[in-house]
This record gives C-alpha cells, structure tokens and sequence, in this order.
C-alpha cells in the first residue's frame, strides 16, 4: 500500500447472504452485497465508494461499448477453519491490470485504490466467503470506459469496479479439448497477454462449435502455423511428458497467469524439470503415442487445476490417463488448495490476511 483513500461507504440494510448457501451456489451467478466503484475524469482518479450490489447507470454511446476499452481481473479470497479471510496474492493482480491497462490505452489505478477498496469490500461482505475446502469468494475488478461519445478515441472518463460472488469449481469433472486449428486466440503485437474483454468474447464461437462436437474446451494454437499450442480456452496449458513439466512460454500472445506462476514455483520447489518453450501438438501427440504424455492439464484463477482427459485433433480423439494416476497435478492442486486454506505454511508468502 503506497497510502490512502476516502472511501465514501453506503451500507446494505439487511445482507441477502441469508437468502443462498454461499458453499453451493453456481459460479458467476450469486453477488455480494456490496461493490466498490472509482471513477476517472479531468486525469485523475475521484470519488471512491462502496455502494449496494446493482445495475450500472449508462448510455448507449458509451465508449466501452462501441471501442472495447474493457479489461478485467480475476481473483479470490479464502476463509480458513477459524474463520480468517486472506487473499491469495493480490498484488499480482494488480500489476496485471495495469499492465492490460497500458495496453489499452487505459489510466492506470493506484495501488491505494485497488487494494484500498478490495480490503474495504471484503471486510464488509466477509460473510459472502465459503467456508468448503473447495469454495472460495471469487473477485472481479474491471476498468470500463464511460465517455458518452461516438468517435474512435480513448476515452477521457473511466470507471474502476470491483464485484464479487461465492463460487464452487468451475469445471466440475475432468475435461475434452479440441485443438483448434482454423480460428485463433491472440497474434503477435495483439492484446493477448492482457485480459482485454474482447479476447474473450472472440473466442466464444470456435468454443461453441467445439462443444457441438462434445468437448468441453479448444486448445488455441498458434495464428501462424497452428502448430504450436498455447492456452487451453481461458487457462494456461501444462503438460507432463516424461520427467518434465512443460508449458508455453511467455509471450504477447499468452496471458502471464498467477496460477501459471504458482504451478511452476511449486513444482521447481519439489525438484521436478520445468521447461518454458514452443510445444507443438505433434511433440504432445508423439508422446501420447510412445506412452511418456502422463498428464495434460489447463490452470487458472477460476478453474485452478483441470485435468484433460482427452485431445481431439485432426478427428482423432486421443485419451489420456485417468486423474487418480496423475501424481503431480493432484499434488499441486491439493497443495494450492491447502496453502489457500491457511492448512499447510505459506512458505512463499502468497496469501495477505483481510480479516
């Protein structure tokens, strides 16, 4: 925290938490009772405030809906067996945002503003966070541009928000993918390292289309040669081939996921290979073929660990071994799960207590 803010608070009259069961609600569909909101105008960021959950005042020109300036984050907070919240390394969030923030042209939000309102928020709405071992109160701060204007431009007036929901797992058994080798995620000098709203909305369709098929999920690849894989619908990609895990490298084309980061400082900690490089999907399939491919997984704030069961390619279906035999991806995302919940030492310092 580099200071503080006035944050200006309009408390709920009765909390609705007593209307849901927080540990078993569907994901991204139950809100909290509260949301904190900035707002930029003349070049500065003003007027901080937690207002009730509810509808967002605009118009129809509004620039966010016409030029796409909308990023977001996602992230969590967990409540231990005595009752502590934390988050789970927040601050990587915030670079993040601010990273997709310059990207798109966007003003930055001071570190006093964005943890300032998310310590704030969660304090107030603390009863919102589940208490099951694989609950977790899920957070979304996003930036949208709010100029009232036709005409391509960076918006000059923004707002910073941030709302939260009780989620469960996201994925709720192991998953299919298909690789996808017509439509693509991201290009290089694109926006794909960034969580811009519309890399999402862009993949939506070669999505629906793969689960027309019976998959769950697409494999992206490359926009060039489709050869080389790179995220697995909206998780990084990992694979365990041999004694090594092995997952794309980084590049502008491939979100730097907080999850991505924590898997491989985990698994280097545990001593096992980690290589960062190009895959190609002929490398995963050959040793799918020669019996060296144990594991393929997709890892994210949302889904944290989902386990791939199954690779369509080229209309070939090629199973993979089932999840009680993985060893290493059970591992680390039972050890996520513990370190989250406050039941193992946080030896890397990851979570930042709330309340």
């Amino acid at each position: 925290m580099t200071g503080t803010i006035d944050i200006q608070i309009d408390k709920i009259a009765k909390s609705r938490v007593s209307e849901y069961d927080v540990n078993n609600v569907p994901f991204g569909k139950c809100f909290s009772d509260h949301m904190f909101v900035a707002e930029y105008a003349d070049g500065k960021w003003q007027k901080a405030y937690i207002t009730p959950y509810g509808d967002l005042p605009m118009s129809y020109a509004m620039s966010a809906l016409h030029y796409g300036q909308a990023i977001f984050e996602g992230m969590k907070a967990y409540k231990n067996a005595q009752g502590d919240v934390s988050l789970f390394r927040p601050i990587e969030n915030f670079n993040r945002l601010n990273r997709s923030a310059l990207r798109m042209a966007m003003p930055e939000v001071p570190e006093e503003i964005f943890m300032g309102g998310l310590l704030e928020l969660l304090k107030l709405d603390s009863a919102w966070v589940p208490t099951s071992e694989t609950g977790s109160l899920y957070i979304r701060p996003f930036i949208i541009a709010t100029d009232e204007a036709i005409g391509v431009k960076a918006s000059e007036t923004y707002k910073f928000v941030i709302i939260t929901c009780p989620a469960g797992k996201y994925y709720g058994e192991p998953i299919r993918v298909l690789v996808e080798t017509n439509y693509f995620r991201a290009v290089h000098g694109g926006v794909g390292f960034v969580k811009a709203a519309g890399n999402y909305g862009r993949s939506l369709f070669p999505t629906k289309l793969a689960q027309a098929k019976g998959y769950q999920q697409v494999i992206w690849t490359d926009s060039v040669t489709h050869q080389y894989v790179e995220e697995s619908g909206t998780m990084n990609l990992m694979f365990v081939i041999g004694d090594t895990l092995l997952t794309p490298e980084l590049g502008d084309t491939i979100l730097s996921g907080i999850t991505r980061d924590s898997v491989l400082t985990l698994a280097r900690d545990w001593g096992l290979k980690v290589e960062e490089r190009k895959i190609s999907i002929r490398e995963v399939l050959t040793a799918h073929g020669n019996g060296t491919l144990k594991e393929a997984f997709g890892c994210g704030t949302a889904a944290t660990i989902a386990h791939i069961v199954g690779i369509g390619f080229e209309g070939k279906d090629y199973d993979l071994p089932p999840v009680e035999q993985r060893k290493f991806s059970t591992k680390v995302d039972e050890m996520l799960r513990n370190i989250r919940k406050g039941n193992v030492e946080d030896k890397f310092n990851w979570m930042m207590k709330v309340v």
